[in-house]
């Protein structure tokens, strides 16, 4: 699952700083995108192990929403906006992160770390898609159509083991591969609306404000829908549990989201767009490490042509002088 929410991340900084004088920063700030955005699907996966998914997004972003927003406070950034502003951001975290968010975490309960974050990768292949279809998109070259092409190929390949599971009665990974597929084409829909509206709000204050709507809305949808099973009360809050809505918040929503921001103010956006076709790798390996999870030959061949696809999509778009729209292709939160 992938750009400022709502606003230009370069629109906070008064003045672009020099790279060449920031090499070590933007090294740091590199590090922290690829590896904590990759890794927050791990994270994931041990939250829903001890939490019900529901609980685990409702907890990660009633924290980080109101812990961001007090750090944009304490950096004299204004946070109250207009209620048409307020709509809008909400509607995005709706969508971003009280659905997008947390069908992948849904769906992380029968899919490996790795898996979901393959399936999640397929996001700027639908803002592609989307941006191409709307009234005044940009217009994907025969290059970005050759990397749609790739792309839902290699998302075929993947669920392929799904459905021959499926066949035999255990459809576990079928709707898991098909609700994280429905997560990021949510999400990609949700970066659309974010560009186009243009709002002078600050990324960070936007984040901030999404993460909160987002959080509420998961609050929401564990009291109608968790049950017994799967809302509060089931919830038990062990070390693992707490370690891992601690790593999300701290690593995934603030420290990995600020270094986004950071990279976007100081290189250009054809670099920091290799988050996209990175983080899945950092992914699958984390994965093999702390989970043991293995993936079989059938699925190394859809990664590669995932990331193959990313990468023709993403470089077409550049290519064709439509940097914003990749700024665009994962939003405030990283879809993990």
């Amino acid at each position: 699952m992938p750009p400022t929410a709502s606003s230009s991340p370069s629109a906070s900084a008064p003045e672009r700083p020099n790279p060449s004088q920031n090499a070590s920063r933007i090294l740091i700030a590199f590090g922290c995108v690829y590896f904590f955005w990759g890794s927050t699907f791990v994270a994931i996966r041990f939250g829903v192990a001890v939490l019900p998914a529901l609980v685990l997004s409702s907890a990660r972003y009633l924290i980080a929403g109101p812990l961001m927003l007090a750090l944009c406070a304490l950096g004299g950034l204004r946070l109250r906006q207009s209620w048409r502003n307020l709509g809008i951001l909400a509607l995005i975290g709706v969508l971003m992160l009280g659905l997008g968010n947390t069908g992948l975490v849904w769906s992380e309960q029968f899919l490996s770390s790795g898996f979901a974050s393959l399936l999640i990768a397929s996001i700027p292949l639908f803002v592609a898609i989307l941006e191409t279809v709307l009234p005044n998109g940009e217009r994907l070259r025969t290059r970005g159509w050759l990397g749609i092409a790739v792309g839902f190929t290699g998302l075929l390949i993947l669920v392929i083991p799904g459905l021959r599971e499926s066949r035999h009665g255990h459809s576990g990974q079928l709707i898991g591969a098909t609700v994280a597929i429905a997560s990021a084409f949510v999400w990609s829909c949700a970066s659309v609306l974010a560009r186009r509206s243009r709002l002078p709000v600050s990324p960070f204050v936007a984040a901030g404000w999404e993460m909160t709507f987002g959080g509420l809305f998961n609050v929401l949808l564990t009291l109608a829908f968790g049950g017994r099973s799967g809302g509060f009360g089931a919830a038990h809050f062990s070390m693992q549990a707490a370690l891992s809505v601690a790593y999300l918040v701290v690593f995934g929503s603030l420290v990995g989201y600020s270094s986004y921001v950071y990279l976007l103010d100081n290189v250009p956006v054809a670099k920091v767009s290799t988050y996209a076709y990175i983080n899945p790798i950092v992914a699958v390996i984390l994965g093999a490490i702390f989970l043991r999870e293995r993936m079989v030959a059938i699925e190394y061949a859809g990664m590669t042509a995932i990331l193959i696809a990313v990468y023709l999509v993403t470089s077409s778009k550049l290519q064709s002088g439509a940097p914003a729209a990749i700024e665009e292709c994962v939003a405030a939160e990283p879809p993990a």
